[in-house]
Parts: structure tokens; sequence; C-alpha cells
């Protein structure tokens, strides 16, 4: 087996080859940072309306919930597939490309909705209720009173959210995208070893995810707050 991938790994590891991997890995980290970061904006804004407490807002604050609660617990895959065919059905024509960034934006909007509503929970009740004392607007309070505090808390999740998505972003081949997964497909059905196909694929996944995951440890340990923040 050894000799037989030594002998192929030549053949494998050319210009082109490697140039496609690239390209297709830049297509999955800007799948997945495309996704995150309109998804992270998403999120927060999905955050805060669960925090409201007027009653006006009461359908937005269940569309919210509702919104949340479903994408969160449909897998990556039946939501593409959804988005894949309700574009089909529409007879709207959309790159590839579109259609798995809003999957992703879809999923990770969710999850990020949560998150963000968990970092704002966590700020203690007497700093919302110092806020309302200041007469500070719901927009206000979130951004000079909240969101400074909140945020140590949240970042390192999030980070943590991320690594994990850019390896789910993989289920986009599914629908012909052409990122590393679809790239490992490609050259193994033009007869490279699986091993090699594949093995490339894990490479370049681990390049793209260790320093997120390093970034995220580090933000975890440098902005450690209590769990129990006083009065």
């Amino acid at each position: 087996m050894w000799d037989h991938l030594v002998a192929e790994a030549p053949r494998f590891f050319t210009y082109w080859n490697l140039r496609f991997f690239v390209l297709a890995g830049l297509t999955t980290v800007a799948l997945s940072f495309t996704g995150c970061i309109l998804g992270g904006i998403a999120g927060l804004a999905l955050g805060t309306v669960r925090l409201t407490r007027s009653k006006p807002l009461s359908p937005v604050r269940v569309i919210a919930i509702l919104y949340t609660e479903i994408f969160r617990r449909v897998p990556f895959l039946v939501t593409l597939m959804l988005v894949f065919f309700a574009f089909q059905l529409s007879g709207v024509e959309l790159p590839l490309f579109a259609i798995g960034a809003i999957s992703v934006f879809l999923i990770a909007s969710a999850f990020l909705a949560e998150i963000i509503r968990g970092g704002m929970l966590a700020v203690h009740r007497n700093q919302w209720d110092a806020a309302e004392t200041m007469n500070f607007t719901l927009i206000q309070a979130l951004r000079h009173v909240v969101l400074p505090q909140a945020w140590r808390i949240i970042l390192p999740p999030a980070f943590g959210f991320f690594v994990l998505f850019i390896k789910d972003t993989a289920l986009a081949s599914q629908i012909g995208v052409v990122e590393l997964t679809y790239a490992g497909k490609v050259l193994n059905n033009r007869g490279f070893s699986a091993t090699l196909s594949f093995g490339t694929i894990l490479v370049f996944y681990f390049i793209i995810s260790y320093p997120l995951t390093r970034l995220g440890a580090y933000l975890e340990a440098r902005l450690a707050s209590t769990r129990n923040p006083r009065a």
C-alpha cells in the first residue's frame, strides 16, 4: 500500500491539483465566514428581540423564537436541500455558492442568536436596571452597558462554533459547491487514491481550523470572567 502511495504521489501533488485544493479551500473559508459573519449580525438582532419585554413586539419575539428553535434543530443537510429545491421551484437562478451561503446563514444565525442571548443574559440584572434608570433606550443600553461586558462571554463559544461549522460546510458538496470535500471527491473519481485525496483534505481542514481553535482558546483564557458576577 505504502509503495503504491509513494509511486502515485508525484502524479497527485502537481501544481494544478494543489491549485484546485487551494481554490476549494478558499471557497470553504468564504462560505463559512460569509455565512457566520452575516449570521452573527442577524443573531445579534434575534437575541436582542428575544430579550425585549414590550407587548407590541410580542409577534416579533414569537417569530424570533420559532426561527431560532427550528433552525437549531433541523440538520444542516436538510436545510441545504430545502433552500436548494426552494430556489429550483421558484425559478430563481442563483450560483450554488450563494445557495450554500444562504443555508449557512440560516443555521449560523440561529445558533449564534442563542450564544449572544446567553452572553447578554449573563450580565447581571442590576446593570440592565441601572441603564433603564438612566433612561437609556434598549440600543443605548446594549451599546454602552451590556455588550461591553457580554462580549467577553460571547466570543469564546462563538469561535468554537465557527470551527465546528467550517467542517459542517463540507455538506455543501452535496449540491455541487466546489469546496474541499467536493475537490477530494473529484480527484478520487479521477482514479487517485482515496488516502491521498481525502488525506490532503484533512490537512487543509487542519490548516484552516487549528488557528481558530488556538485563537478561541486564547480568548477564553484572556477574557475569562466569573460565571457568578456580583451585584
